[in-house]
């Protein structure tokens, strides 16, 4: 099998009209012995035992939670009408995406996918599948309690997505990090991260959450799909996360099911996670909507459209005020072409 890294994206003229859960398992053998034999251990061991699933109106509880563990999962975080409406536009994205990928190289490796990566303004908050997202019911006062303000703001949204046949880990990493300045081949420099004290004392990893994902299940999640694995209290470590082949075996254990559809798993984006193999019959979810702290701030490109924007609630409107499109901005939206995705000898 051809590393994936190696591959290039073909168009795929035959995913549109395939079914969502027939979209995997290309190029890979579900009934391979190594994959079988990885699914049933999955089935006995994979999973965070005793994790918590709150309701609701668990407040206090999750924001406890989060702060211990880096994470906090909530059920019923969308109802029945919510949940078809996030399903639909997934499955429109997904089939948008996976229509220029015939082999499914993927943007985050083999049949594993960024919906922000792969998307022109980097998120998909002109879809209104993922507006909805900036201001529930169910979520509000649990970011609010979070952040000790509901003047916390929205920078974007987007999640992600495998495939069955995701049979590879996905490496643990952090989704934030110290501010540092990478040279181009132009001669310029390119930032990454805002946070830096020139003194030396401070980290991001000693602040309060200064970012905050709220990433949706799409599905029930269990030990075989996929679910995302969480190291929990690793927010705040400065120890090197380990790369995939020094992870203990408990880390890769360390999945966040199970869980039923609707739910929302909360998450301090410094804590250590990472994607797990999808080795089931069903397409893996996890749309998401993205929050920084009163206090905190990095550059928000513009990627809700003005009408949308109109259409919010006022806490919406409030939270996400700094990526709408100005009057008469008309934002070019839409996937890319390459999906974000860039061959790893070009990776420097």
């Amino acid at each position: 099998m051809a590393d994936a890294a190696s591959q290039q994206l073909v168009p795929d003229d035959q995913a549109e009209s395939t079914a969502l859960n027939d979209l995997g398992w290309v190029g890979r053998d579900r009934d391979a012995p190594a994959v079988r034999q990885l699914r049933e251990y999955l089935k006995e061991h994979n999973g965070i035992k005793g994790l918590e699933v709150l309701r609701p109106d668990e407040v206090e509880r999750a924001v406890r939670l989060f702060y211990r563990d880096g994470f906090v999962v909530v059920s019923d975080a969308l109802d029945a009408r919510q949940l078809d409406f996030l399903r639909g536009g997934c499955d429109r994205v997904i089939h948008e995406m996976t229509s220029r990928d015939r082999t499914r190289v993927g943007n985050r490796g083999s049949h594993r996918y960024s919906f922000g990566g792969a998307s022109k303004t980097g998120h998909l908050m002109h879809h209104p599948e993922w507006a909805m997202l900036l201001d529930l019911p169910t979520v509000t006062p649990i970011l609010t309690a979070i952040f000790g303000s509901d003047e916390y703001i929205s920078r974007g949204g987007g999640g992600d997505f495998c495939l069955p046949g995701a049979v590879e880990y996905q490496p643990l990493h952090s989704d934030m990090g110290e501010r540092r300045e990478i040279p181009l081949p132009n001669g310029n420099r390119f930032t990454f991260g805002s946070f830096h004290d020139p003194r030396g004392i401070l980290s991001y990893r000693d602040l309060p959450a200064p970012y905050v994902c709220c990433n949706f299940l799409m599905v029930d999640v269990h030990e075989t799909n996929g679910a995302t694995r969480q190291i929990p209290g690793t927010q705040h470590s400065r120890q090197p996360i380990p790369a995939l082949a020094e992870e203990p075996e408990w880390m890769k254990l360390s999945a966040v099911c199970p869980a039923s559809a609707g739910s929302v798993m909360i998450r301090d984006v410094r804590a250590w996670h990472g994607g797990t193999p999808n080795l089931s019959d069903e397409v893996r979810a996890i749309p998401n909507a993205e929050f920084y702290a009163p206090w905190f701030r990095e550059p928000m490109p513009p990627s809700v459209p003005r009408d949308i924007y109109e259409s919010l609630s006022e806490h919406g409107r409030r939270v996400a005020r700094y990526i709408v499109a100005d009057p008469g901005q008309t934002l070019e939206t839409g996937v890319r072409d390459d999906l974000g995705y860039v061959p790893a000898r070009h990776r420097k």
